[in-house]
């Protein structure tokens, strides 16, 4: 079996875990401390073992350094991403959350929320709340939620939702490695079939790429 290699230009891109929380003091937050960052490392864990690069190399998440229940943390944890190269982000809750202070508003970033589907907190609640925030706000976001009522308890990821989260983080890690790197054509339009003349514009617009040709 041969040896995982990195050949690509650049570093390899990056999952960022962000679990957020009901950021009133007094009691809620410290309640949910736990849990949420539970979910977190429990979420980090799957994708490692179950995600691999291109080239075979595993796949890393990055966690933010605390739970995420205010604008400052949200930037916090923004700034600690743009350092480890994540280039995807996952954010987790299994409560209510003030939705529009811990959201991630990168533009460019691929992003999904996982509302755990409790029997005592409103993690549904804030994913519906949350999504409907982004998208009037113009960041598309992928919703990730059980479809059968967990335990509060429950620190299991049911199969369905490890699902989504596969096919959430490999879309997007598909998006962050091509963005930013080259197309190459060799040659124009390969016998008379006009398909094979290279896009530029989507190429740019749409996929973040360059393109280069080579004459045949």
């Amino acid at each position: 079996m041969s040896k995982a290699v990195k050949r690509l230009r650049g570093s390899l891109p990056k999952i960022g875990i962000r679990p957020v929380i009901d950021g009133r003091m007094k009691g809620v937050r410290e309640s949910l401390e736990d849990q949420t960052m539970g979910m977190a490392v429990n979420a980090a864990k799957f994708l490692t073992e179950n995600l691999k690069h291109p080239n075979g190399m595993p796949v890393e998440c990055v966690i933010a350094d605390t739970t995420i229940g205010s604008v400052a943390e949200a930037a916090e944890a923004a700034e600690k991403f743009v350092r480890e190269g994540v280039a995807i982000s996952l954010t987790v809750t299994p409560a209510w959350c003030y939705g529009t202070e811990v959201m991630d508003i990168d533009p460019l970033m691929p992003k999904a929320i996982w509302g755990f589907n409790g029997t005592e907190r409103p993690g549904a609640v804030y994913l519906a709340a949350a999504l409907a925030g982004y998208n009037q706000k113009g960041l598309p976001t992928f919703g990730i939620y059980g479809k059968d009522v967990q335990d509060s308890g429950d620190t299991t990821i049911p199969d369905d939702v490890k699902t989504k989260l596969l096919t959430f983080a490999k879309a997007g890690l598909a998006v962050a490695e091509m963005r930013g790197k080259s197309y190459l054509a060799m040659g124009g339009v390969s016998m008379g079939i006009a398909g094979s003349i290279v896009d530029q514009n989507f190429f740019q617009d749409y996929l973040g790429m360059r393109t280069e040709t080579v004459d045949m």
